[in-house]
């Protein structure tokens, strides 16, 4: 009996060890388990301090400027402070609700809550108040709030004051040019002008001096002493070729007063062909035909339009000749019926004119042309002229004008139209030719003494461009530095 029992003792010594080391085991594992769940949170930054939020400078409103102080837990590295939100409040039922407008990331220090007016899709109102706090941020749940700062409201300005030196440039310039228009006039001489001048200077002085005590800045009863030099000295590229072109036009104005004085323009073949265009239609005893165009009477190239047709007028005054000018826009029709009865009283044949040489056909587009066309093939002009504002119907009219003979005078400053009018017809006014040919044909000091004035400032420009390359490639950066436009 003892000896069965041995082999059962043995057994339970060596099991002895194995059962006491499972408590230890348990024990370690719990002690793990309490680190895990004692692991200390992030701790919250310090908050920002906001330094200052106002309305944008220099805008139409919506928009509303902040700028804060980083946290003093920000080291510009992202490891604790990884950025801010921008909350903005609005009052509701007597109490803020803030909502979150953007989150920016850390280093950042300043930011612009734009918006759209009421009824927009993000709205910012001017004038509603506002008030705005700043977080930041180093966890999802580690946040530092600032204090509340408002109300502030959204305004809008209507003068821009970075913009004074384009408009003292501006005004330097009209100056000028009314001055000198004014001596061409022969109301004043050049003596008297160079006396009104400081005049004129002094009021526009005043003038920005108003403009800007009107847009809130403040001036010292010195301010219009180092007004003009302080304004122009950030843009002195600006203000020298503006004030440049300004002369200019008013000094070739006053030289084209003089009726010894005859500028050089150089000659434009299609102006130069139109007493020819006249000139054989008075000799086949057939019409000249004047088109318009689609434009309306505010379009510069239908202005420019009714000056050449008061020359073609005129010559047909003088030929006895017969002239029709359908009008696609009845406010053109009237400003041409008009022009047409001046140049015939100018020629001393008022008795001569028809009002139903200029008349109304229709709106629509390619109505008109059909009308026009018909026109043509019906009356076979010895001349057509087509001078203003031309879309898809420029082809149309400029070929059925050569089936019917006639010799053909175009122009437009619509650039898609150019290339139809040029194989079409036998003269063509590309672009600003057309404009060049109303002052050309007219004579008037005014437009004659612009249009050489815009030549010679065209040439400055060009050089000054060459001047500017050179300057850029050598490193001449006084020249790049003064002739940099700051608005």
């Amino acid at each position: 009996m003892r000896l069965k029992l041995l082999p059962l003792a043995i057994l339970l010594l060596l099991a002895a060890p194995v059962f006491a080391q499972v408590p230890d085991q348990s024990g370690e594992a719990s002690l793990e388990a309490d680190t895990l769940q004692e692991e200390p949170q992030i701790p919250p930054p310090a908050p920002p301090e906001i330094v200052e939020i106002k309305d944008s400078d220099n805008d139409h409103g919506h928009s509303i400027d902040l700028e804060w102080e980083l946290s003093p837990d920000d080291d510009g590295t992202g490891n604790y402070v990884t950025g801010y939100e921008i909350w903005r409040g609005e009052m509701v039922d007597g109490k803020i609700e803030f909502k979150l407008r953007r989150t920016v990331p850390y280093g950042v220090k300043i930011y612009t809550d734009r918006g759209d007016a009421a009824g927009g899709v993000d709205p910012l109102p001017n004038g509603k108040d506002y008030w705005y706090k700043i977080a930041a941020v180093a966890d999802e749940d580690a946040k530092t709030e600032s204090e509340v700062y408002g109300p502030v409201q959204a305004t809008g300005e209507w003068f821009h004051t970075g913009k004074t030196p384009v408009a003292v440039a501006v005004l330097i310039f009209a100056s000028f040019s009314v001055a000198f228009v004014i001596v061409a006039g022969g109301h004043i001489d050049m003596k008297q002008f160079f006396i009104m001048w400081p005049i004129i200077f002094v009021l526009i002085i005043w003038l920005v001096l108003l403009i800007r005590l009107a847009a809130g800045a403040s001036v010292n009863a010195l301010w219009f002493l180092y007004a003009i030099p302080g304004a122009i000295a950030g843009s002195l590229g600006l203000a020298v070729s503006i004030g440049a072109i300004g002369f200019l036009v008013g000094w070739f104005v006053w030289r084209t007063k003089g009726e010894e004085t005859k500028l050089y323009v150089r000659p434009l073949s299609g102006i130069n062909a139109v007493d020819e265009a006249i000139g054989r239609a008075t000799e086949m005893g057939k019409p000249i035909l004047y088109v318009l165009g689609l434009g309306t009477a505010s379009d510069i190239a239908t202005i420019c339009s009714f000056t050449i047709l008061g020359r073609v007028a005129r010559r047909v005054a003088d030929h006895q000749s017969s002239l029709m000018v359908p009008c696609y826009d009845p406010i053109v029709m009237t400003v041409a019926q008009e022009v047409v009865k001046n140049s015939y009283a100018e020629a001393g044949r008022p008795d001569a004119y028809d009002e139903d040489q200029v008349f109304f056909v229709t709106q629509s587009q390619f109505a008109y042309v059909a009308a026009v066309n018909g026109m043509m093939l019906r009356e076979l002009p010895a001349s057509n002229f087509y001078l203003g504002i031309f879309y898809a119907e420029s082809l149309l009219l400029a070929e059925t004008g050569s089936l019917a003979g006639s010799i053909q005078i175009a122009g437009t400053d619509q650039v898609a139209q150019l290339p139809f009018f040029i194989v079409a017809c036998d003269y063509t006014l590309i672009g600003e030719e057309l404009y060049a040919a109303s002052a050309y044909l007219s004579g008037e000091p005014t437009l004659l003494g612009s249009l050489k004035a815009e030549d010679w400032g065209k040439a400055i420009f060009i050089v000054l461009v060459i001047v500017g390359v050179i300057a850029a490639t050598v490193g001449w950066d006084q020249f790049i530095e003064a002739m940099t436009v700051r608005l």
